[in-house]
């Protein structure tokens, strides 16, 4: 069963509450409190669905489509405000073989492990997801170049050292590689052409060994060509206003 099945209209109430309260014992989620059929109840029980809908089933982080709206937003910000701010990708070396050699309930409880460690290594403020099998995102607001390197060796090292229990008497290690990109202050950029940024970086830090930290080397990123044309339009929209 589906959210928007939950939702969809029919001749019945628009939100069917037996459906409703099943995809949150579904998700292992307790039904809001108070009177049920109240409105505060009612409002609980939407803003449970919301928030069941922005969640990654296994791991609970934010899901690419939380991640994506948080990327638009964060990068407008940087834009308008000119603050730093930084995107981090990151990818689970071979677990490909995590997964052949324990079986896929053993790589469910290796990415948990790895998305707990994560929330735990960056700031409430920080945007952690997982955006696909065993890739995961982290938006960094206000982090600048001085720190960012500092942020991405943090988590590396975590992951690293921290074995993974995968039966009450086996444990095994992973390791995660990760590349960043800072988004361009005053520059009107798409969330795309900063991801594809961070994207590279992965990239580089996979061919050089896995198990590193490859960022953009300064906050100032050298302007695509899409960025000039983003921001020429931008000043010819300013110009007829």
């Amino acid at each position: 069963m589906s959210l928007k099945s939950a939702l969809s209209p029919s001749p019945a109430p628009a939100l069917q509450l037996e459906q409703a309260l099943q995809l949150l014992a579904q998700a292992g989620r307790a039904p809001p409190g108070g009177e049920r059929g109240s409105a505060p109840w009612v409002q609980g029980l939407i803003d449970a669905l919301v928030e069941l809908s922005s969640r990654d089933a296994l791991t609970g982080l934010a899901n690419r489509r939380a991640f994506e709206l948080t990327v638009a937003r964060e990068i407008d910000r940087v834009a308008r405000s000119g603050e730093p701010a930084l995107l981090l990708v990151l990818d689970l070396d071979h677990f490909k073989r995590v997964n052949d050699t324990w079986g896929h309930a053993a790589g469910d409880e290796v990415l948990k492990a790895v998305a707990a460690a994560l929330v735990e290594c960056v700031r409430p403020m920080d945007l952690v997801a997982r955006t696909g099998g065993e890739e995961f995102a982290i938006i960094l607001p206000n982090c600048g170049a001085a720190f960012g390197q500092a942020v991405a060796e943090r988590l590396r090292r975590r992951i690293e050292t921290t074995p993974v229990a995968i039966t009450p008497r086996q444990t095994i290690a992973v390791t995660i590689s990760i590349g960043g990109a800072f988004a361009p202050q005053w520059v009107r950029s798409t969330p795309q052409l900063w991801l594809e940024r961070a994207d590279q970086q992965l990239y580089r830090a996979k061919a050089q060994g896995r198990n590193l930290v490859q960022l953009e080397p300064t906050a100032v990123s050298v302007v695509s060509a899409e960025e000039k044309q983003l921001l020429f339009d931008s000043f010819q929209l300013q110009d007829h206003e």
